[in-house]
């Protein structure tokens, strides 16, 4: 059978490179990153180690009118496209929202809700015989993240709503929508947003006392894309350990 050409945007670590290099077995990809060019090339190596054919495309997504440039870019390289997992974002320094500044704001927004949306109908646009597309959000949508992030905890249940429209709005068209909600996973972002040490902190408050991995949010995500996930549209998925 044709491998399906998958897009996977914020794929230079975390759970955008494991998702990508656990889809290369079946699929081909196109890689999105922003500023880590060196952790682009090194998901790519390893996509290509599987068979994948891959390329990679660079995007400020703060930007949301670099969207289309992005796919500009995809139709030469490939031609058309099957699948999506939108998840790029961004977190910041833990503060109270009397401490946030309208930069920050409109930088979380643009990055975690404004461009993901245009990629989604960017993406759509191209799914001609159906598809499937895989929001990334995170726990901090029903948590809420006070005193820390709540401007991203927001942005992610922006994004878990547009992505109940968007499963509805689709579906008739064969293209499922669906989000996962990912808890504490070790990855780079803790770091990103000045709190390295945030995931060992937390572990002992997780049912599973634990932290969860990156390959672990993944392997959720290919089952979404798959079509052993055939009759599952505008559903959000929590990969918690209960939390």
């Amino acid at each position: 059978m044709a491998r399906k050409t998958l897009l996977v945007t914020g794929a230079s670590s975390g759970i955008g490179a494991a998702t990508a290099v656990m889809a290369a077995e079946d699929h081909d990809l196109a890689l999105h990153y922003n500023s880590n060019a060196a952790g682009a090339d090194e998901t790519a190596a390893a996509a290509r180690a599987k068979g994948a054919r891959v390329t990679i495309h660079r995007a400020d997504l703060s930007d949301p009118s670099s969207v289309p440039a992005l796919f500009a870019s995809i139709d030469q390289e490939h031609g058309h496209l099957d699948k999506l997992v939108n998840n790029a974002g961004v977190v910041d320094q833990a503060q109270p929202v009397t401490a946030f500044t309208p930069a920050r704001v409109m930088r979380m927004v643009s990055i975690n809700l404004s461009s993901p949306i245009l990629v989604a109908g960017e993406a759509a646009r191209r799914m001609s015989s159906g598809g499937a597309i895989v929001n990334v959000s995170s726990a901090a949508a029903r948590f809420g993240s006070p005193g820390q992030y709540a401007d991203y905890a927001a942005t992610k249940g922006g994004l878990e709503v547009f992505s109940k429209g968007l499963a509805q709005e689709l579906a008739p068209q064969g293209i499922r929508v669906t989000a996962i909600r990912p808890g504490i996973i070790a990855t780079p972002i803790h770091g990103k947003g000045g709190d390295a040490e945030r995931v060992d902190r937390l572990a002992p408050s997780i049912p599973m006392r634990r932290a969860g991995s990156a390959e672990e949010v993944a392997r959720a995500i290919l089952w979404l894309l798959s079509d052993q996930a055939s009759y599952v549209t505008d559903t959000v998925l929590d990969v918690s350990g209960g939390r």
